[in-house]
């Protein structure tokens, strides 16, 4: 009996071993989408819905884009939850539609910072998010300098490129300029802007819906989920309808490593539930507005299923 036991044990930890390793080294494999699936390698979900055209957003935009005073300043940490609102408030551009490139990513900024925060297992992943910020700032800075080489030489071009100014400025004018380029494609996997941007919205969901089941209250009971359930909560609605099976399972073993929410409410510089549920729902609200913007400027292209 006890030589069982132990091989059952010996087999658990053996099989967390292959699913951790695969979650470490899938985020090196292109997402998928529910096209690709029925394979043994990506079942067909039918517990994954995707979330429909989120509804109109309120956007209550103040004078200026400073953060309010119930937003603080946290000394002795990357993440500043002030910073990221502001950046996040710059991002909305003045006709009511588009999303600000450099901005956006500024806010995508402190928003690793924040998932660093959380521990190395979470740190693996935010380091694969990051790589698609740095892609972005890329490909503006080699359009840039494409612009410059070939004004030089007498060439007709656009006008200019960067994050600043020209095709890569906001959301609308990079996707209908890699359109217009050719380096989108709706068949094949390709390193665009706009592919790259689209797995940092799914992403932002993610975010996003996880900050909301912090600012939450106690169940009827008077209990509070765990930060690990409402990042599973989360997942299975804005993640896991575009990872393949075994990645799921493997990411089982990132939520049981998070933190517990104290450590969650000390990242935005309170102490207890009662100060973080308005502080949050701040930040949330600028949160939803941004991703509003993008879904409603991805849909409009038909950008949401790029594979």
């Amino acid at each position: 009996m006890m030589v069982f036991l132990r091989r059952t044990v010996l087999l658990r930890y053996l099989l967390l071993s292959i699913a951790l390793l695969f979650f470490l080294t899938s985020f090196w494999l292109p997402q998928g989408d529910q096209r690709d699936c029925g394979s043994v390698w990506q079942p067909c979900l039918t517990n994954y819905i995707q979330t429909p055209l989120a509804p109109p957003i309120l956007e209550e935009r103040a004078e200026s884009d400073e953060a309010p005073p119930l937003v603080r300043e946290c000394p002795g940490q990357a993440f500043q939850a002030r910073k990221l609102l502001q950046f996040l408030r710059s991002s909305l551009a003045e006709d009511g539609e588009d999303v600000l490139l450099e901005p956006y990513l500024l806010s995508w900024d402190q928003l690793l910072s924040f998932m660093e925060s959380l521990g190395t297992m979470v740190s693996l992943f935010s380091q694969k998010v990051r790589e698609k910020t740095e892609l972005i700032r890329h490909l503006s800075l080699k359009r840039s300098s494409e612009f410059k080489s070939a004004g030089s030489s007498g060439l007709q071009t656009p006008a200019a490129f960067g994050l600043k100014t020209g095709v890569y400025r906001s959301v609308r004018s990079m996707v209908e300029a890699e359109q217009q380029a050719g380096m989108v494609s709706f068949s094949r996997r390709t390193d665009s802007g706009c592919r790259t941007l689209l797995r940092l919205h799914r992403s932002l969901l993610w975010l996003k819906l996880l900050l909301e089941g912090l600012s939450e209250g106690p169940d009827a009971e008077g209990r509070f989920k765990t930060p690990g359930e409402l990042s599973r909560d989360a997942y299975k609605v804005a993640l896991a309808p575009h990872h393949p099976w075994m990645l799921r399972q493997a990411a089982e073993i990132v939520f049981l490593a998070l933190p517990d929410r104290k450590y969650f409410l000390q990242l935005v510089c309170v102490q207890k539930q009662e100060e973080a549920t308005p502080v949050l729902r701040i930040i949330i609200h600028a949160l939803s507005v941004v991703h509003t913007r993008t879904q409603r400027l991805l849909a409009k292209y038909n950008m949401l299923e790029l594979p």
